[in-house]
């Protein structure tokens, strides 16, 4: 099994940043994928950032220029540093990453549990 575990939401003003780090553990073979997700009250959930392995980054259109997505792929690790924060990016936060357990086994998308970004005044 493949573990996620997500770190670094919080309460913060309008304008301020926060960084939220995942750490990916188990039975990893490879990872092709690391990103992250957020979902609101009352929407669906979607795509903030992510960024396959030897890819580039990919951004929702609403953080470009704001957010930015890292890997440290030596410690499977996945980092969303958040500036220029809105109320708007107030979300549930969720990493995602698309991981083969074994050379010959399918890819598997896993997911954490996920962390709150309140961002209000």
């Amino acid at each position: 099994q493949v573990q996620l575990m997500e770190s670094g939401g919080g309460l913060v003003q309008p304008g301020g940043s926060l960084k939220l780090t995942c750490a990916a553990s188990g039975s990893i073979f490879s990872i092709s994928a690391m990103g992250w997700y957020r979902q609101a009250p009352g929407k669906q959930r979607e795509l903030v950032a992510a960024v396959t392995t030897g890819g580039s980054p990919n951004y929702a259109d609403s953080v470009k220029g704001r957010f930015t997505i890292s890997r440290d792929d030596a410690n499977n690790l996945v980092y969303l540093q958040m500036n220029s924060l809105k109320p708007e990016d107030t979300a549930v936060y969720y990493c995602n990453t698309r991981v083969r357990i074994s050379r010959y086994s399918s890819q598997y998308d896993y997911w954490g549990q996920g962390t709150q970004v309140t961002v209000s005044s």
